[in-house]
């Protein structure tokens, strides 16, 4: 058996281990060989498959990579995110993606991103999108804020014309953020370049509800943590005729989401019926470009183009690229990416009108701290936990959004190290720096 480029799982693991060790990076010899093996015979049989013990289903590939170790932590963060079904109106599928989807090799994971498909049944595409706008905000107001979680932003539509907003510029046709008081009003307000201001309604951005998207920031009693979660909708309309439309126009694939109940197969089944044919290709091209962007554009963040490098190889073959980088998630190093969005969870989490309490903020501060003391040493252990006790003595100061900057400060500080550490690491590898110089990445050092 081989995989797609010619290669038994054996050779191909051998010269993976050779360019670990001549770049430092230690391999679970048995786990690489498992995968590679898995990968090189997966071409065979059904695209979705079912975990009968678990429950959870999802894309072959993609199953590999998940553990049910966490399932009931997840399970749970899900009855937070989801939306409910409706019988006759609304049908629903709720989904982990991302490093969340991949807990097998994500030791260190970022935040708990959940993906759900939502068919709206209605007689037009008009009524469906005011069905979906009224859910949506029912789900936010709901779950606003409390003792364990507090809402922090919802997409829903676009900015109709240019305006400003928070002192920033808001273009027209790019997606509206909408803050948990704005929710609450049911309106926002910018101005316009001549000084004049401008209402957009809840209902009027429903109209057209694009990329449709909650974010929280939630609290784990149980292990003392802070941690975002979000719930990226896919949502569709099904017309009386069984058409099937996506209200923002792409009705996405499913190659990187584990289903976590097996009930909702038949609504995920009747969906991705509708995929497109060329939606694998569409997706690898996709995650491309997010590839471009993360190695040319400010802020450059290697350690995301890792993760979507990863998905892109184990999707088109290229079995060893894929296989190393799998190794480097499980690097003591890579802890810190979580570092870096743990920190950015303490900002939004110390916000004026947040309901999570001091205490658990501090706690996830102290958490930080022994995590970069783990992993680092010298300079540049000493200079992170300066900035993370310099935040921590903040919080417990100040109010409001003025946090902001000593919270920034310390995540540039970790994510220079973590894209110094990927930078190192994928580019020794030739063909996945051949790549990343066909997107454009430029190799001076970070």
């Amino acid at each position: 058996m081989t995989d797609a480029n010619g290669a038994a799982p054996d050779a191909s693991l051998q010269r993976i281990i050779e360019s670990a060790k001549r770049l430092g990076v230690h391999i679970d010899e048995e786990a690489a060989l498992q995968w590679l093996t898995a990968m090189a015979t997966q071409q065979a049989g059904s695209d979705v498959v079912v975990d009968t013990e678990s429950g959870v289903y999802g894309h072959r590939v993609t199953m590999l990579d998940f553990s049910p170790q966490q399932l009931a932590r997840f399970r749970e963060l899900g009855r937070l995110v989801e939306f409910e079904d409706i019988p006759g109106k609304v049908e629903t599928a709720l989904a982990l993606s991302g490093s969340a989807a991949q807990s097998k090799i994500q030791t260190y994971p970022g935040d708990a991103d959940f993906f759900e498909r939502v068919n709206v049944i209605a007689d037009t595409q008009e009524e469906a999108c005011q069905i979906l706008g009224q859910i949506m905000r029912e789900k936010a107001l709901k779950t606003l804020r409390g003792d364990t979680y507090q809402l922090i932003e919802v997409k829903l539509g676009s900015y109709p014309e240019d305006m400003m907003r928070n002192g920033r510029m808001a273009r027209a046709g790019s997606p509206i953020g909408w803050t948990a008081a704005e929710v609450e009003a049911g309106q926002l307000t910018g101005t316009r370049l001549d000084g004049t201001q401008v209402t957009v309604t809840w209902e009027d951005a429903a109209r057209e509800p694009g990329w449709c998207k909650l974010d929280w920031v939630v609290a784990d009693p149980a292990h003392g943590t802070l941690g975002n979660a979000s719930n990226m909708l896919d949502a569709t309309w099904e017309a009386p005729d069984g058409t099937v439309v996506p209200l923002d126009g792409y009705l996405d694939p499913y190659f990187q989401e584990v289903y976590l109940e097996a009930e909702s197969v038949p609504i995920f089944s009747k969906l991705v019926k509708h995929v497109s044919s060329d939606a694998l290709a569409d997706y690898v091209a996709a995650l491309g470009r997010e590839v471009e962007k993360a190695v040319t554009k400010d802020p450059i963040n290697y350690g995301k183009a890792a993760k979507r490098l990863y998905n892109i190889f184990r999707l088109t073959g290229a079995y060893e690229e894929a296989a190393y980088l799998r190794e480097l998630f499980d690097e003591p190093t890579t802890m810190l990416y979580q570092v870096h969005s743990l920190i950015r969870t303490v900002d939004d989490a110390s916000r004026s009108g947040s309901s999570i309490s001091r205490e658990r903020i501090n706690a996830q501060i102290d958490a930080l701290i022994l995590s970069v003391i783990d992993a680092l040493e010298g300079e540049q252990e000493t200079e992170i936990v300066r900035r993370l006790l310099r935040l921590r003595s903040s919080l417990s100061q100040q109010q409001g959004n003025a946090l902001n900057a000593e919270a920034e400060a310390a995540r540039a500080e970790v994510i220079n190290i973590v894209n110094n550490f990927f930078y190192e690491k994928m580019t020794g590898m030739p063909k996945i720096k051949d790549y990343l110089e066909r997107q454009g990445a430029s190799w001076e050092k970070r």
